[in-house]
């Protein structure tokens, strides 16, 4: 029997740690959001404005926590958001993924996207340089890093999306949403 302790007792307590992990890490988007892709599940330009549109509104939080007086911990304030909107980004850049796999054409919905890409990069570049301190940067400056990288990638394929698409539907190989 205490074979199976020895064993058991450590996989107890992975899963456990786990479990905590799981709970603590939450969704960014609200149920309304959710709610409101649900219902776009099948339309690629309506879905991806609301990426946008959240993608957004996770950065416009985040500068507004950072402004806010009444925000007692900026630093994790700052990071909570940072992680939100990664993870929103992340979502928009799969579902761009796969409609492009689709072949649907989503030419409307990427000029879009792309404006959003600069306006994104040029928001949080900003965010990078006006950190209030030496310490307050080095508290999420790994994550502001990803978050950079992830938006400057994904802006360099959306642009080169587009330019394939355009060039597919000169020869017609993109199937126009209903």
């Amino acid at each position: 029997m205490t074979a199976l302790r020895r064993v058991a007792l450590p996989f107890l307590a992975l899963l456990l740690l786990a479990s905590a992990w799981a709970e603590r890490r939450r969704d960014p988007l609200t149920q309304l959001e959710i709610d409101q892709l649900r219902d776009t599940a099948q339309e690629p330009d309506e879905r991806l404005k609301l990426f946008v549109k959240f993608a957004r509104a996770r950065l416009d939080s985040l500068q507004k926590a950072r402004t806010d007086p009444e925000v007692k911990d900026r630093t994790q304030a700052t990071r909570d958001r940072l992680q939100d909107f990664l993870d929103v980004y992340d979502e928009l850049d799969e579902n761009v993924d796969t409609f492009a796999d689709r072949k649907d054409d989503i030419r409307k919905s990427l000029k879009l996207i792309i404006e959003a890409d600069t306006e994104f990069q040029a928001k949080l570049r900003a965010l990078k340089d006006s950190a209030d301190t030496q310490k307050d940067i080095k508290e999420y400056d790994l994550l502001l890093a990803d978050v950079l990288e992830a938006v400057d990638t994904a802006a360099h394929d959306h642009r080169e999306l587009v330019a394939e698409q355009e060039e597919a539907a000169k020869h017609k190989k993109l199937v126009k949403p209903d």
